[in-house]
Parts: C-alpha cells; sequence; structure tokens
C-alpha cells in the first residue's frame, strides 16, 4: 500500500495518472476501428503529420499550436482518404507520402526557426508531467467527444468497418462515416500528443486494440476490453515511470509490450490467428452475428 500511496502525495502525479489513465482508454477505444480495419499504419502516420503542423504554427502564433496542429492533422487525414479513393494509390502508399513529407516539413521549421512554443523534445516523447489544465481540458472533450460518436454511430460504424460495399449498398454513406473517424482519430492522437509523443502514441493505438482481439470474438467486448487494456497501461505505466525514473510515454508503451507478450504467450495459436485476420472480412471472423443483431 505503501508502494501505491506514495507517489499520490505528489499533485504532478495525481494529474499525471488521470491524464495517462484517459489518454490510454481514449487511444485503446478508437484503435479498434483502426487495427479492425488494417490501418495500422495510419495511427503513426498521422502522428508524424499532425508534428508537421505543429512545427509550423511556433511561425505565426504559438500559443494556437494546437489549433494549428490539429487542422493540419485533420487535413492530411482527408488527404489520405481522398487520394486512396480517387486514384491508383494504395492507402499505405499516400500514408506514407503525405505524412512523412508533413514530419520532414516540421523538422526543417524547427531546425530553420526554431520554437517559441512547446519544445521540440516534448513534442516528439512528451511531456506528461508539463501538461496543462488547458490540455487536460482538451483531452477530456476530445473523449466525450470520440464516446459520443462511437455510440451514437456504433451500427455504421461497425458495418461500415467490416463490409463497406454492402454498407454503401444498405444505405450508410461509408464516405461520411470514414470521414468522421479520420477527424476523430487526428483529435485523439494531437490530444494525447503531448502525453505519450508523436514517435509512441501510434503503439498505444495498436496495442490494446491488439490484446483485446486476441481475447474475444465479440466486437462488443473488444470495445471494452480495449479500453480498459489501455487505462491499465496508462496506470502501470506511470507508476513504473515514477520508480524507474524513465519516461512515463516509453513505460505506457513497455507495459503495453510486456502485456502483448503475456497475453500471446496464454492464447497460444488462437491468439496468433486471431491477430492474423484482424484485417479480414466480416464472415471471416465470426463478427457476423453482430452485425445481425
Amino acid at each position: 500500500m505503501e508502494t501505491l500511496l506514495e507517489p499520490l502525495s505528489y499533485a504532478f502525479f495525481q494529474k499525471g495518472l488521470l491524464v495517462a489513465s484517459l489518454s490510454g482508454a481514449l487511444l485503446g477505444l478508437i484503435g479498434v476501428y483502426i487495427v479492425l480495419r488494417g490501418m495500422s499504419y495510419i495511427g503513426h502516420g498521422l502522428s508524424h503529420s499532425i508534428f508537421g503542423g505543429f512545427a509550423a504554427m511556433q511561425l505565426f502564433a504559438a500559443q494556437f499550436y494546437a489549433i494549428g496542429a490539429g487542422l493540419w492533422g485533420i487535413a492530411s487525414a482527408l488527404a489520405i482518404t481522398t487520394v486512396t479513393k480517387r486514384s491508383r494509390v494504395g492507402a499505405d502508399a499516400a500514408i506514407g507520402v503525405i505524412t512523412i513529407a508533413s514530419f520532414a516539413l516540421g523538422v526543417a521549421l524547427f531546425a530553420k526557426f526554431g520554437t517559441s512554443g512547446p519544445s521540440f523534445e516534448n513534442a516528439l516523447f512528451g511531456s506528461i508531467l508539463g501538461i496543462s489544465t488547458g490540455q487536460i481540458v482538451g483531452l477530456v472533450a476530445v473523449s466525450i467527444l470520440t464516446v459520443a460518436f462511437v455510440t451514437l454511430r456504433y451500427r455504421a460504424l461497425l458495418f461500415s468497418t467490416f463490409d463497406p460495399d454492402v454498407a454503401a449498398v444498405s444505405g450508410v454513406n461509408v464516405g461520411r462515416i470514414e470521414a468522421a473517424l479520420m477527424v476523430v482519430l487526428s483529435l485523439a492522437i494531437l490530444a494525447t500528443l503531448t502525453v505519450i509523443g508523436v514517435t509512441l502514441v501510434a503503439a498505444m493505438l495498436v496495442i490494446p486494440a491488439v490484446i483485446a482481439r486476441m481475447l474475444t470474438d465479440s466486437f462488443g467486448r473488444m470495445l471494452a476490453y480495449s479500453t480498459l487494456i489501455g487505462t491499465l497501461c496508462g496506470l502501470v505505466g506511470m507508476y513504473a515511470s515514477y520508480y524507474a525514473d524513465v519516461p512515463s510515454g516509453t513505460m505506457i508503451v513497455l507495459v503495453g509490450a510486456a502485456l502483448f507478450i503475456v497475453v500471446l504467450a496464454s492464447t497460444g495459436g488462437r491468439g496468433l490467428r486471431r491477430s492474423a485476420g484482424l484485417d479480414s472480412h466480416v464472415e471471416n471472423t465470426g463478427l457476423a452475428p453482430v452485425i445481425t443483431r
């Protein structure tokens, strides 16, 4: 009990624990849709793209860097969706070109002009202990928005995730759903960027969802498990960070990776088969009863 209670005597740790848990839950929830759509790479790409907007905004109004980075990320996400649909360029190629170019632009701007706002290192690796009250409010707002979106558009998201062609024929506006999902994803990445950092946020989008997928065949339970796993990674990672004197974002991801290894060892071949089929259609995943209901 002393081990658990000692860090809580510090205000910065209390705030960090709240933010880490909420960030893990948010990324775990939205990560389910990203992983099941076979778009794991887009989390990595958008985090780098948002970094470009983060850097560009430093040149004009550093105090509004979050707005600039958010708009840049949303524009990048919509550009990826548009390029993928209207050309022969695959999603992975579009993500690679658009997002890595944005990241390179961000690095170039930082190197040339410097920054008057948050530091380069904070943007790359996160700084959970330096997060402001405004950023916490933003994180809570994005979390509420994400939960509302997933709840209100649950069936449309589920249908378009597993069988977009049939969903479109059935009256679901798949393009609008995908665009909204990309906007929510961009906002989630932006809100958690200062907690985990550009280089690690993609890992927390993927790890909880993959672990949840190895544990269940039910889509509803997968959403719940992934959210809980993300929360657990944030909680344990913060404590591990405190005692190991290692950056919190790094420890959160390492805790998730350790949990992945434990679950993989426990589920064996069954877990491997489930995770290998993440991007297959609904009829091959055993989730069809969820959609029919």
